[in-house]
């Protein structure tokens, strides 16, 4: 599902030029839970936005899906991302003024669908969730493990074949986070849908089915 092929990605100004990730080659089956861990600042968000095609490496070649990314423009790679790509961010990126519902119906207003379709679409998603009580919410009115499920329902309201989760469990608590992680478990078993998560947490990479290390942006495990 996913190819990555010698990737790097150099950051440059005028006076310095910082190596983020070098050499990275990596092979996500359709299907598969893979964990990335590694200490603060190795790369690892960075190797996530370039899976996410939301950054674009200095060298190498990016595959989702047998698709070639490296020279699609930057409206084939929105239409792309939007079709194929479900995002969960550690800090939520729910919009406050919009409610729960308007909140996960966001992604679809890009696609070529009524209203009625999409609403239907995002509370199929809340329930998945189990969160179809709190439609109407606002997320100021809603706990941190809350904003989270809300989070993973807009990601998932696509239905999108690959799920990006950067620190989904970081700023919650061990119950929580525990929620949370069963939610995207059983996406991964019983939809299929593949995801790549981002996690400091040692016990929740062990849950998935493989763990990739990486230390000064190279992949060491």
């Amino acid at each position: 599902m996913i190819q990555l092929k010698n990737i790097e990605k150099v950051y440059r100004t005028s006076t310095v030029e910082t190596l983020a990730l070098n050499n990275i080659n990596l092979h996500v089956e359709k299907g598969e839970f893979l964990s990335i861990m590694g200490p603060s600042g190795c790369g690892k968000s960075t190797l996530l936005n370039i899976i996410g095609l939301l950054d674009a490496p200095s060298k190498g070649d990016v595959r989702i899906d047998t698709q070639a990314t490296t020279n699609l423009s930057d409206k084939q790679l929105a239409h792309f991302r939007n079709k194929k790509l479900g995002f969960i961010f550690q800090s939520y990126h729910l919009i406050n003024d919009l409610k729960v519902l308007d909140n996960v119906e966001l992604p679809l207003l890009y696609r070529a669908s009524s209203a009625r379709e999409r609403t239907n679409l995002a509370i199929e998603a809340l329930e998945k969730v189990g969160l179809s009580n709190r439609l109407k919410h606002f997320p100021t009115q809603l706990s941190g493990g809350q904003k989270q499920r809300v989070a993973i329902a807009r990601a998932i309201v696509g239905k999108p074949e690959v799920i990006l989760a950067d620190e989904p469990t970081g700023n919650l608590d061990s119950a929580m986070g525990n929620e949370v992680m069963d939610i995207l478990l059983h996406l991964n078993q019983a939809e299929g849908t593949t995801i790549v998560m981002v996690t400091h947490d040692e016990q929740m990479a062990r849950k998935t089915h493989r763990l990739v290390r990486l230390f000064d942006g190279m992949q060491v495990q």
